[in-house]
């Protein structure tokens, strides 16, 4: 017979996760995954058969338990076992709002803290890396440069960049293209007027017509895939650095395109708002991570900071060279 806690699982992974929530397959996948391993702990290490696994028995006692189990038998890092964490408590979370006679039992999980992790820089690239590097798609053909081009000025992330159909861009003036991002939201995002021209050219030249087809293909006319996106920009970076050595990173990867893009729009003294609405983020909260990468926004903030402390001085310099002689022939 079926128990609440197996029934509740199923409809959050089922329902709640993918058809309420709109989160991605890759989302939900991960969300399971966390459950196939916290039922394999409870059967492995406490000798509870899965059937028998309830409520009762996924107390607070119980997920701290799984937690150093993953980082002692499993070796995950602290940032993983947050993760895994995160997809339980999403699941409490949503237990109380479905059940709430089972706050009581869920309440315990809810109050576990994650594991401080300590903060990885955010690797972006600077205007002029950039710029190596598109000027090496550019020698790489058209389709490369469309691509890479694309890629860094809509801040797109690469599965969006891969999911593009020709109807999703407008490339009059004013230039857009219209990204599908996590959880199958859509926004707009606006590009300049070279990406637009490089764009145009890239259709004709590739003398794709229909706006139903991917907006970009791989050497079997198959919609390009995000490995496929990583080894062009990689073949890029490498001939970008020959030509400019000691400039770039051993490794970039394209999503560092899109950290980049936040930062530059940062660095122009763009909103952080804005910018929160053009990378399709949730909350700002997580936009201004950019802010503290940033030296230049760091060596901007003390300038003023400075200048706010230490007030421009009130004298003139002649001012200054009377109150000096005043004090030497009086002192």
């Amino acid at each position: 017979m079926i128990n609440a806690f197996q029934r509740r699982l199923t409809a959050f992974l089922v329902d709640y996760l993918p058809r309420q929530r709109g989160m991605s397959a890759n989302t939900v996948t991960a969300y399971r995954d966390t459950f196939i391993l916290l039922l394999r702990y409870m059967r492995d290490e406490m000798g509870i058969p899965v059937e028998n696994v309830d409520f009762d028995s996924l107390g607070k006692e119980t997920i701290n338990g799984f937690l150093g189990w993953l980082s002692a038998s499993r070796n995950s890092s602290d940032r993983t076992c947050n993760n895994r964490l995160t997809a339980i408590k999403s699941f409490y979370h949503y237990v109380q709002s479905v059940a709430p006679e089972l706050i009581s039992q869920t309440a315990g999980v809810l109050s576990i803290r994650d594991k401080k992790v300590a903060q990885v820089p955010i690797p972006y690239l600077t205007v002029a890396a950039v710029g190596y590097i598109l000027a090496a798609a550019e020698s790489a053909g058209i389709r490369t440069l469309a691509m890479l081009s694309l890629l860094y000025d809509s801040g797109a992330r690469v599965q969006e960049l891969c999911d593009l159909k020709v109807y999703d861009l407008h490339l009059e003036r004013p230039a857009t293209v219209r990204l599908t991002g996590k959880g199958k939201k859509t926004r707009i995002v606006p590009l300049t007027p070279q990406v637009a021209g490089i764009l145009k050219k890239y259709l004709k030249d590739a003398d794709i017509t229909e706006k139903s087809a991917p907006l970009l293909t791989n050497n079997r006319d198959e919609t390009i895939g995000r490995a496929g996106v990583a080894y062009i920009l990689k073949a890029c970076v490498k001939n970008a650095a020959a030509v400019h050595p000691g400039f770039l990173p051993q490794k970039v990867t394209p999503h560092q395109l899109r950290h980049s893009k936040a930062v530059h729009m940062l660095e122009n003294g763009i909103n952080l708002v804005y910018i929160r609405d053009f990378l399709g983020h949730g909350s700002v909260v997580t936009t201004e991570m950019y802010a503290k990468a940033s030296p230049e926004l760091k060596r901007r903030a003390l300038e003023k900071a400075g200048a706010e402390i230490i007030k421009k001085s009130r004298y003139t310099p002649k001012m200054k060279k009377n109150l000096l002689d005043w004090l030497k022939e009086n002192i």
